[in-house]
């Protein structure tokens, strides 16, 4: 009987306990628990600073200057003193015709401008023994005229052989074809033996590769920005190669008309190229700060909720419940948003807003603490 009392004891006790150790559990668990009506977001400081909004394109590379060199006269291709792809200084002899034809011209000319000149002197001796014979009544007056008229004669004919001589040897320089500026020469389309001619393809074309041009689009309304921050016109632009760092360049020209159709303007900017990164036709992304917004509101971009008509960010408030505050959207850059209508320090939520409604209570994430919102060094148009 002792040892049935004792059975019962000890199964009283163990359900005892058993009871405490759930009521216990059930009340920790029951303090840890939210209200199911609070939501955990994450959230951000709004930050007030000065930005310079980008304006991004997309360009192509282009030669400053490109000369497609062909020769004055028709002629054969004698001598070739250049090869192809190779750097040439303005004036480096390229190309020599055969020029023995020429020469035989230069000749001729050379003599009968001698010849001409020899009559010449032979008649103004004679017009001046003439007019010494006048003077003394042994010759009549129509003897020096006659004398007079041939000096002019031959003084016509020696300018006009002097003409052609010069004109010869013009013909005969045309037979040196030298470069008119610096640059790379491309493929040569001529070999020795071959007719070159002034109305055929080029011999070469010759482009100038430092410094150089890359051309570039932007749309209309960045105009007026562009040319009331640079009233010079030098705008600062940056170009990047895949995979390559930025070179800094400066905008050089802007088209006097858009394009009525795509709503765009041509522009083109100068890069000093020594190390000929850039290549002629290579595509690159291209950016300049168009104009710059003094004491804009930066939040990150994902807290910008766009709704049916407007877009707005919830704005937390004193009491841990958000409102909607509805905002524009002026520029967009590396994860952040430049906005209108919201006041620098307030708190918005960055994360979880798609829980929310106006009104919502909120509680901030503990993996992570709200950080306030870095400037970027630029903005894009948005």
């Amino acid at each position: 009987m002792q040892q049935k009392r004792k059975y019962l004891l000890i199964g009283a006790g163990i359900v005892v306990l058993g009871l405490i150790a759930y009521f216990g559990l059930r009340d920790t668990s029951e303090r840890n628990k939210k209200p199911d009506n609070i939501q955990i977001v994450k959230t951000a400081l709004a930050e007030q600073k000065t930005i310079s909004i980008k304006a991004f394109a997309n360009g192509y590379v282009t030669a400053i200057n490109t000369v497609d060199v062909r020769p004055k006269v028709q002629n054969i291709v004698r001598t070739i003193h250049v090869r192809e792809g190779q750097f040439v200084k303005a004036g480096q002899l390229l190309f020599t015709l055969d020029e023995r034809s020429d020469q035989s011209n230069v000749a001729k000319a050379q003599a009968e401008l001698a010849a001409g000149q020899s009559d010449l002197a032979d008649a103004e001796l004679a017009l001046k023994r003439n007019e010494d014979l006048l003077s003394r009544n042994f010759v009549s007056q129509a003897v020096v005229d006659t004398a007079r008229n041939k000096v002019a004669a031959l003084r016509n004919t020696s300018k006009a052989n002097r003409a052609i001589a010069e004109s010869s040897n013009i013909t005969l320089s045309d037979n040196r074809i030298a470069a008119s500026i610096s640059g790379r020469i491309g493929i040569i389309s001529v070999h020795p033996g071959s007719l070159a001619q002034p109305s055929g393809d080029p011999m070469v074309t010759i482009s100038q590769l430092d410094p150089i041009a890359v051309s570039f689009t932007l749309p209309e309304r960045e105009l007026a920005n562009i040319t009331a921050t640079y009233p010079q016109g030098n705008a600062p632009v940056t170009a990047r190669l895949p995979g390559q760092p930025e070179m800094t360049g400066k905008l050089i020209f802007i088209d006097n008309a858009a394009d009525t159709q795509s709503g765009t303007i041509r522009m083109k900017a100068q890069f000093d190229n020594a190390a000929q990164k850039l290549w002629p036709g290579s595509f690159v992304n291209v950016s300049l700060v168009s104009r710059n917004v003094s004491h804009a509101v930066l939040v990150p971009a994902q807290a910008v909720v766009t709704g049916p008509i407007d877009k707005f960010i919830y704005v937390v408030q004193p009491d841990a419940t958000v409102k909607e505050q509805k905002v524009d959207v002026v520029a967009i850059e590396e994860g952040q948003a430049a906005v209108i209508g919201l006041d620098a320090g307030a708190r918005v939520v960055v994360e979880g807003t798609q829980n929310l409604r106006p009104g919502s209570k909120i509680s901030e994430a503990r993996d992570k603490s709200a950080a306030p919102v870095k400037s970027s060094p630029g903005a894009s148009t948005y």
